[in-house]
């Protein structure tokens, strides 16, 4: 009889969202993130979006008691080291899934405040803006908003690297261990704040000038979650995530005709160059 090698079970990360059906945000993003990092990631559904590079044409919310279903089952059986919000529209979605991941345990979890597409479409309804406060950042252990997102979750305008610092420090007082205020919406190069309530860090990195930009938010957020369920320390885990969406963004190529994705698997592309077809 033959020796097989144990087989080693990979980390595990669940992701709560919406779904992009032109897959370059959304679940469909997190999903490749996970993969494309050696996560394997599980889904729970919030809403299912009709979209494509072009815009967000029509949104169909997930029943709660649906989105409640999915989180049990998937904790109960697989269960995570990690886990990311992402799209989550309405104040009883916001509610019923931080009581679920709350109640899982779920420690490592990162909050992507989806607000607004790339697009411009309003993923998150205003009412939910409270909710998100109350319900969600008590409980996470990052939160990744860009100026615009921290601008709502602050109520007040951010122009400057004093005013950044000052959001930073109001949102780590609404519950979460760290917050990342992205800097890809200032001008010149993209410096991301990290702040873990007491001490500030600052990630600098070059910008890349490209179109492709569709699903960055989800993907960085994601990374973070997938570095943290593979036992990386938080701030390891964001500067790692930065690594990734900005190598994902150089690499990137156009899908449409709107703001085509990142390139979540830049790794491994190069095999595409000896299939047949289209040139590439």
């Amino acid at each position: 009889m033959l020796d097989h090698p144990p087989v080693l079970t990979p980390p595990k990360a669940i992701t709560v969202a919406g779904s992009d059906s032109g897959a370059g945000a959304g679940i469909q993003a997190d999903l490749k993130t996970f993969a494309a990092l050696g996560v394997y990631g599980t889904s729970a559904l919030t809403a299912v979006t009709a979209q494509n590079t072009r815009g967000v044409f029509a949104v169909a919310e997930v029943p709660e008691e649906i989105i409640v279903a999915q989180i049990d089952l998937l904790m109960e059986d697989i269960g995570a080291d990690a886990g990311k919000t992402g799209m989550l529209s309405s104040p009883t979605i916001i509610e019923v899934v931080a009581d679920r991941l709350d109640a899982w345990g779920v420690s490592k979890l990162v909050v992507d405040p989806v607000m607004v597409a790339k697009s411009g479409d309003r993923l998150l309804q205003l009412n939910a803006e409270d909710a998100l406060k109350s319900f969600l950042l008590p409980i996470a252990h990052v939160v990744t908003p860009n100026i615009p997102e921290a601008e709502v979750l602050v109520g007040r305008r951010i122009t400057s690297d004093g005013e950044a610092r000052d959001a930073a420090r109001a949102i780590a007082e609404m519950g979460c261990a760290y917050v990342v205020v992205k800097g890809g919406h200032r001008d010149g190069d993209p410096v991301d704040l990290v702040y873990d309530g007491s001490t500030f860090v600052e990630l600098p990195s070059e910008r890349i000038y490209t179109s492709n930009t569709h699903g960055t938010g989800c993907t960085f957020s994601a990374a973070i979650a997938a570095y943290l369920a593979g036992g990386a320390e938080t701030l390891d885990a964001i500067v790692q995530a930065k690594t990734f969406i900005t190598d994902a963004l150089r690499h990137s190529y156009a899908i449409g005709s709107g703001h085509s994705p990142v390139n979540h698997f830049y790794e491994t592309t190069g095999a595409l160059s000896s299939l047949p077809g289209k040139e590439r």
